[in-house]
């Protein structure tokens, strides 16, 4: 089989001659390292072996968030400001929106050595902001979809692996306008004025998950935002409240139409898979083991292998941090019980990748210990 072979017959349930194997954010296509933006962490030559790693050994998905061409005019557009400043090398992004009578404002910071970018003043602050937010109207439009990056993408990629369709749920954007310690207190406090969030931020976003299924049939998808309501920052109930009501919306539409919607959700699963299941998805990642979840790769396979494609269950922080003996006992095992018994199938894959400029000789000998076992199958 070829590499896009093996992942489609993974995520349809068939046979496969081997798993896949994915380094998630590192596929080889998308960084640039002749790109001399200070901004570029994978312009250190130290990336390269891993890039090559990538493009010529593993299961590619690439990710592609879609757009919209002939929107119109958007109301939030016409309320915003965004300006740029640069202080110490870093680049300060600082946006103010007026809603309500109020000046909302945000700032974030992006490092040249780090690939992230820090909150340093969250968007809303309490209820009052909420209300104030509210009454900017919701951005329902719904233009062209602009299928031509997917679709170069894919040519680009070959028979190495495919495009998943990348996307944010309405959970996701509601509790990251605030910080996460004041989002769980207005979650669980004010829930009927969350609700009206949620219900503001899924108007267009349900709307625009249709279209994108219908115009890209097919495809793998991944929503992220469920984490926000896992335990311990929510309990189990409010997670239902949160997410099945606003999630189990796009997964229909994404597979009505053939495709193949994958939850993304961190830490502790175990109070919450009924819940992940109740949506529909086929997929779920990345399925951390403890200390950082709370449930074995084993235990999900078994509850719910035949309705999920397990993609995981590899720490990030391992990668970077455990000698590579002990990393491959961990790779082995997250073998064994991601493919023991009957299921859809799993793909071998950590939980993030290193976002520093430099990488480390461990988590390249890391990376090359995960392809290595997998072609020894």
């Amino acid at each position: 089989m070829n590499r896009r072979e093996r992942l489609m017959a993974t995520l349809e349930g068939r046979p496969v001659d081997r798993p896949p194997v994915n380094f998630y954010e590192i596929n080889g296509l998308d960084e640039d390292a002749a790109n001399s933006d200070p901004f570029n962490i994978y312009s250190h030559p130290s990336w390269k072996p891993l890039l090559d790693l990538a493009r010529e050994k593993t299961e590619r998905i690439v990710m592609r968030s879609v757009h919209f061409r002939n929107l119109g005019p958007n109301p939030l557009d016409e309320a915003t400001t965004t300006k740029t400043e640069y202080l110490n090398g870093s680049r300060i992004t600082i946006r103010t929106v007026q809603a309500g009578g109020r000046a909302l404002t945000s700032r974030s910071r992006r490092d040249p050595d780090v690939n992230t970018t820090w909150v340093l003043e969250p968007l809303l602050k309490d209820a009052e902001d909420i209300r104030a937010w509210l009454q900017i109207p919701a951005d329902e439009r719904v233009g062209a979809v602009d299928v031509q990056p997917v679709l170069d993408a894919e040519r680009q990629l070959g028979d190495s692996g495919i495009v998943m369709l990348d996307t944010a749920d309405p959970l996701c954007l509601a509790a990251g306008m605030f910080d996460l310690g004041q989002f769980t207190v207005l979650a669980l406090t004010e829930p009927q004025l969350f609700h009206r969030l949620l219900e503001w931020h899924s108007r267009a976003l349900w709307r625009r998950t249709e279209a994108v299924a219908e115009a890209l049939p097919g495809r793998l998808w991944r929503i992220f935002g469920p984490e926000y309501a896992s335990p311990p920052y929510l309990p189990p109930a409010l997670f239902r409240e949160y997410v099945i009501r606003y999630d189990e919306p796009m997964v229909r539409a994404i597979q009505r139409r053939g495709g193949f919607a994958r939850i993304h959700c961190h830490g502790k699963l175990k109070a919450i898979l009924d819940a992940i299941a109740e949506t529909g998805c086929t997929g779920l990642d990345p399925i951390e083991p403890p200390p950082q979840g709370d449930v074995e790769l084993a235990e999900v396979r078994r509850a719910y292998g035949r309705q999920w494609v397990l993609f995981g269950n590899l720490e990030a922080s391992d990668i970077e941090n455990l000698n590579t003996r002990d990393f491959e006992r961990k790779v082995r095992r997250a073998i064994v019980e991601g493919t023991s018994g009957e299921g859809r199938g799993f793909v071998l894959m950590p939980s993030a990748c290193p976002y520093g400029r430099k990488l480390s000789d461990l988590a390249l000998r890391n990376y090359e210990k995960m392809v290595a076992v997998v072609e020894q199958l």
